[in-house]
């Protein structure tokens, strides 16, 4: 994650867990490699040596908005789930429903991060839930203060991919319209 300037423009310390990050078309996110937005559009199962009596919160999230070179929107998160007991994504609080990337064309290569962050106990997360058929409130968020606001520390586990634009983002964002 330090290659790749992960540490620091999303988080301040790389976890010491490597999440495994399986998608639906069957690719998998390997710290770093290329894979097209086609690939990764339906919601990954995410493995992580989780504890079963525990809760955890994961986030997916872009600090390439719109592009590398100009991160104005930096970051636009696209999945966030809050309260997961031990790794069963699927029973816990969906705060932001899954959106596959998107990048822009011709804004080159961007990163997507997979983070995930053990916490204390149950919270109480004082957030509007966000679907899937819009963008609105995913632009200029940030996972670092987010842990921060929820006292989560520093992420248990990650993975990341890159991707660029490829023909299926305009269907992401016809589904972002609504």
């Amino acid at each position: 994650m330090e290659k790749y300037k992960i540490v620091p423009d999303v988080i301040s310390k790389a976890p010491s867990q490597i999440a495994k990050v399986t998608f639906p078309s069957g690719v998998t996110a390997s710290q770093g490699n290329q894979l097209k937005p086609r690939q990764v559009k339906a919601m990954p199962t995410v493995e992580w040596d989780a504890e079963p009596s525990k809760f955890y919160t994961i986030c997916m999230t872009d600090p390439d908005a719109p592009s590398r070179r100009d991160p104005k929107f930096r970051e636009w998160h696209h999945w966030l789930v809050g309260n997961i007991p031990g790794n069963n994504i699927t029973e816990g609080d969906i705060l932001s429903e899954y959106i596959g990337s998107a990048p822009p064309k011709g804004s080159g290569l961007h990163r997507y991060v997979i983070l995930v962050y053990q916490q204390n106990g149950k919270i109480n997360f004082n957030w509007k839930k966000l679907g899937n058929r819009s963008g609105n409130g995913r632009g200029k968020f940030s996972i670092r203060k987010f842990a921060e606001e929820h006292g989560l520390g520093d992420p248990v586990a990650g993975n990341f991919f890159q991707a660029e634009w490829d023909d299926y983002v305009a269907e992401v964002y016809k589904q972002l319209q609504g």
